[in-house]
């Protein structure tokens, strides 16, 4: 799969799925880096079919309001260490992997994964 990592998620993210064998890019990797609007997240993760991956809640809002992005993960996992938020994914990753076949949005949190289409 691929994934667009929001700011607000740590660079290393990137790195620990790319060892997972998926594609994933940083919005530090963008050439306005962390400065990027969402707007302009949101259409460079359409355009390259990307799963945007982010605790921000205004991309579940554009999500809901104007059905964009078109895939979300949101990590709704509150402040956690980089790598609770690993050990996290790495139990997540395959049931998340499956959720993307059929659903545009899906939600982790510390105790549940929500599919939400």
């Amino acid at each position: 799969m691929k994934f667009l990592v929001d700011a607000q998620l740590p660079r290393r993210l990137c790195f620990w799925l790319r060892q997972q064998g998926h594609d994933a890019v940083h919005t530090l990797d963008l050439d306005l880096g962390n400065r990027t609007p969402d707007a302009d997240i949101i259409h460079i993760a359409d355009q390259d079919e990307r799963i945007v991956v982010t605790k921000d809640a205004d991309f579940v809002q554009s999500f809901l309001l104007r059905n964009t992005p078109e895939r979300l993960l949101l990590i709704a996992s509150g402040n956690v260490g980089n790598a609770e938020l690993e050990r996290l994914l790495a139990v997540a990753l395959p049931e998340i992997l499956d959720a993307f076949d059929c659903a545009r949005y899906v939600e982790l949190s510390k105790k549940s994964l929500i599919i939400h289409e």
